[in-house]
């Protein structure tokens, strides 16, 4: 591989067409020819923060695959470059590409705080957990510099409301003093999401995640303050990670999770050209391998939108997944349980307190 055809630090290795947009693979053609012929540096890779704002920040989740009913998210877009995220798709409704837009502009909900809070009043809603981060991570490297995360979770905090997080980054034991308070009150359950065991996997799968041994350490530290953990191998992809379930399983059981969830990759939306252009520059030598394993696992496509199967798969491999992953829960798991979070406090405390306002 030559070594100008890799970008790196990032996941995707170009951007692709927004299908909301005729006109966005001419234009980055024509650009990218003017800078070809004035000899100008197209392709800095640097990340662009830019600022949003949104009339409210929490989302009613209605598909039956995913376990949250309820999502927030303070940043759009991910810096993170996990190279099989899903909502990569959702960057093309802000007009930017699902490739290197995606990891590169990043959208920043500053007024997050103040919309979550403004929810939580409402006379309507009703306590049920809400998850940061069911679109992008919440602890990405934009929340070093912006604090947003931080900020809704003391407004959780206040009104004793439930809370679930879902992350990769050791950025969340920062907050370890506002998440322990949540803790006594059984108010918060957090989701580390561990995808491998192999650093060099890592590093080209999800490049600018904090490393594995950071990922487990956080596990570890979050479990030794009394905080739930619940850690997500996922997505197994055929032919690159799947080899290491029940490995995955052990060393998140002993650092402390109470359980894992786990789901089969699948390749939506603009997702699929992304990575099949991703690893035949990153592993040529099992590119065709891990893309004929994949659509194995959904009848013959890189992508599955029928709910019930498309985060599961179906056929040979992704049974052979499924039953590993059954014999992962009865080795590692047996006696742990995840707690359900508590909705009593908030609703309480809005009968009281929230008769103020």
């Amino acid at each position: 591989m030559k070594e100008q055809e890799y970008i790196k630090g990032r996941g995707a290795q170009k951007n692709t067409n927004n299908r909301f947009s005729e006109f966005s693979n001419e234009l980055r053609d024509d650009f990218l020819e003017f800078c070809r012929v004035e000899g100008e540096i197209s392709d800095r890779n640097k990340t662009q923060y830019l600022p949003i704002f949104p009339k409210t920040i929490v989302n009613k989740v209605d598909s039956p695959d995913v376990g949250m009913g309820y999502s927030m998210n303070p940043y759009q877009g991910c810096e993170h470059g996990c190279i099989y995220c899903y909502a990569r798709n959702s960057h093309e409704y802000w007009g930017y590409s699902a490739g290197l837009d995606f990891e590169r502009k990043i959208l920043v909900k500053k007024d997050a705080p103040v919309l979550l809070e403004a929810k939580l009043k409402s006379k309507s809603w009703k306590a049920a957990t809400i998850v940061l981060s069911g679109n992008t991570d919440c602890y990405q490297p934009a929340e070093h510099q912006f604090g947003i995360t931080r900020a809704c979770l003391e407004v959780f905090l206040r009104y004793r409301h439930p809370v679930g997080i879902i992350t990769k980054n050791a950025l969340i034991i920062r907050d370890l003093d506002i998440l322990t308070q949540l803790a006594r009150e059984n108010l918060i359950g957090v989701n580390i999401s561990v995808t491998t065991l192999c650093e060099d996997t890592r590093r080209i799968l999800e490049p600018r995640t904090a490393t594995i041994k950071k990922r487990l350490e956080t596990i570890r530290q979050l479990s030794e303050s009394n905080i739930p953990v619940n850690a997500m191998l996922a997505p197994i992809i055929p032919g690159i990670n799947s080899h290491e379930i029940l490995n995955l399983a052990n060393a998140v059981s002993q650092a402390g999770a109470l359980s894992f969830g786990f789901t089969v990759v699948r390749l939506n939306g603009a997702i699929g050209q992304i990575f099949e252009d991703w690893i035949r520059k990153t592993l040529p030598d099992r590119a065709n391998k891990v893309l004929q394993q994949i659509k194995d696992c959904h009848g013959g496509s890189l992508n599955d939108s029928r709910f019930g199967t498309r985060s599961r798969g179906e056929g040979k491999i992704a049974q052979q997944i499924k039953d590993v992953a059954h014999l992962a829960r009865q080795k590692y798991f047996k006696d742990k349980v995840f707690p359900k979070l508590n909705t009593e406090l908030y609703e309480t405390y809005k009968g009281g307190q929230l008769k103020l306002f």
